[in-house]
């Protein structure tokens, strides 16, 4: 995902990430006080426990680790923006989680890949459990990612548009697939997720799609029945999928 003009200027990208260094003062004032009452519960341990030479390194261990954990929060919050900040590419990531997911049981995953004039999507992935598409998106941090009576939902906002191209894409690639190699495959679309509220499990199913966190994409795929395709039909349809679709 490229830096553009929607990153710069107003946007809200630009806006969160100049609150979010204004506020700095604010969260390191609230830390210090985290730490105090931190500082305190471990002096107050120490006695409790007749530990009183170790009450001072006690409260100092305990101040540490609140600080500590209080700037790991902050920081996961910050960095799970990256993507739709423009500060991350979502693609690669999820990449990396797939290969490192899929790599040793049997499948390939293709990247960046488009039928000639029309669909495209980030990820081909081809193996035993049968094929996937997975592309990526990103949501404002506050976008809650939901399904209600079978509709697909970021914020008020219908998600058919997002939803309805990436089924097809995934139609005209299992069309391309079965006519170029005679196997017979249905192609599963999943969007890995890298910024919004997703439900707790981080799965949303709604309108033909699957929306996920993107660490969870290569345990979905993986955890698909096996036997689907076999070693040589593997080997096919991921040499007809690298001749046939264009890099993007």
């Amino acid at each position: 995902m490229k830096q553009d003009e929607k990153y710069t200027g107003s946007s809200p990208q630009w806006w969160y990430e100049k609150f979010w260094r204004e506020d700095a003062q604010n969260r390191r004032r609230s830390r210090y006080i985290k730490a105090g009452v931190g500082l305190v519960i471990g002096v107050a341990l120490a006695l409790r426990f007749d530990l009183t030479a170790l009450s001072p390194l006690f409260g100092l261990l305990f101040a540490g680790l609140v600080a500590g954990g209080d700037w790991f929060l902050h920081w996961r919050s910050f960095h799970a923006t990256a993507v739709w900040r423009g500060a991350r590419r979502g693609e690669a990531i999820t990449g990396r989680h797939l290969r490192r997911a899929l790599r040793r049981q049997g499948y390939n995953v293709l990247d960046g890949r488009a039928i000639r004039g029309k669909a495209s999507i980030d990820h081909l992935v081809i193996g035993p459990g049968g094929v996937w598409v997975v592309d990526n998106e990103s949501w404002s941090p506050d976008t809650e990612i939901a399904c209600y009576a079978g509709r697909l939902f970021f914020g008020e906002k219908y998600g058919s548009k997002t939803a309805k191209p990436l089924v097809e894409a995934a139609e005209a690639f299992a069309e391309l697939l079965n006519r170029e190699t005679g196997i017979a495959v249905t192609i599963t679309p999943l969007l890995a997720v890298h910024c919004g509220l997703l439900p707790k499990g981080g799965l949303v199913h709604a309108e033909g799609l699957t929306l996920l966190k993107p660490r969870l994409a290569g345990k979905l795929i993986r955890a698909a029945e096996g036997g689907v395709l076999t070693a040589e039909q593997i080997e096919v349809l991921t040499r007809t999928a690298a001749r046939e679709l264009q890099r993007v």
